[in-house]
């Protein structure tokens, strides 16, 4: 089995779907693991489940974002893997939206996935590794009516990855984009029983997240599109 070389990982927007499965894996593989979320009460769970500590923290303001890096290290070392899983949405017809929250919206899926990134970047650069992995959605690549904010926000965000990865890669950090192209299974959204495999498993979009870790750094995945292998192209 392939190693991961690295001893820490931070994922800010952690929840029960994906950031839970990729939590998972992280610490399986032998990572310690902080989840940060704005009601850190809810990851109670899944942080005594896999032995990880839970911090609260809002990703789109400064001071709290460098607060919980400021946490992490002292209680679990450097980060030296992050996860950027938090994203908002303000939905409806594009005359009708409420300018705060697509402003709130871009705020923490695009700005704030700034923020993580430079504080990662401040953190890994001394270090001269690691790895910043960004959660996109179909939405990075396409905009659909009633849904300009989430677009513009994952938009944003993959600029920023592709940013990121030009000037840091060269620096030892793997920087990559994961475009979830599909529906990710859940409990609210189980399986159609007559399409199995119809819809994204966390535990499969985990899978990915780990094996970019794994991967030599003379061959890094800088963007990787998962999709349902019945999903339209």
């Amino acid at each position: 089995m392939a190693t991961t070389p690295y001893s820490t990982a931070l994922i800010v927007g952690a929840g029960p779907g994906i950031s839970a499965a990729v939590a998972r894996k992280f610490a399986a593989a032998g990572l310690k693991v902080a989840l940060v979320a704005r009601q850190p009460e809810k990851l109670g769970g899944l942080a005594g489940e896999i032995g990880a500590l839970a911090l609260p923290g809002d990703a789109s303001d400064p001071a709290s974002v460098a607060a919980v890096f400021d946490t992490v290290a002292g209680r679990l070392g450097t980060p030296d893997v992050v996860v950027y899983n938090a994203s908002a949405r303000a939905q409806g017809p594009i005359a009708e939206l409420d300018p705060d929250a697509v402003r709130n919206a871009l705020a923490i899926s695009a700005f704030g996935g700034f923020l993580v990134v430079q504080q990662a970047a401040r953190c890994m650069l001394p270090l001269g590794r690691g790895a910043i992995l960004l959660t996109g959605a179909t939405a990075s690549l396409k905009g659909f009516a009633h849904s300009a904010a989430f677009a513009m926000g994952k938009f944003a965000l993959r600029g920023l990855a592709q940013s990121s990865a030009r000037e840091l890669g060269p620096r030892g950090i793997h920087v990559a984009h994961i475009v979830v192209d599909g529906m990710v299974r859940s409990e609210r959204r189980p399986e159609p029983p007559d399409r199995p495999d119809s819809t994204l498993s966390p535990e499969g979009i985990a899978q990915t997240y780990l094996d970019l870790l794994r991967q030599p750094r003379d061959a890094w995945s800088l963007e990787v599109e998962l999709r349902p292998w019945v999903e339209h192209f």
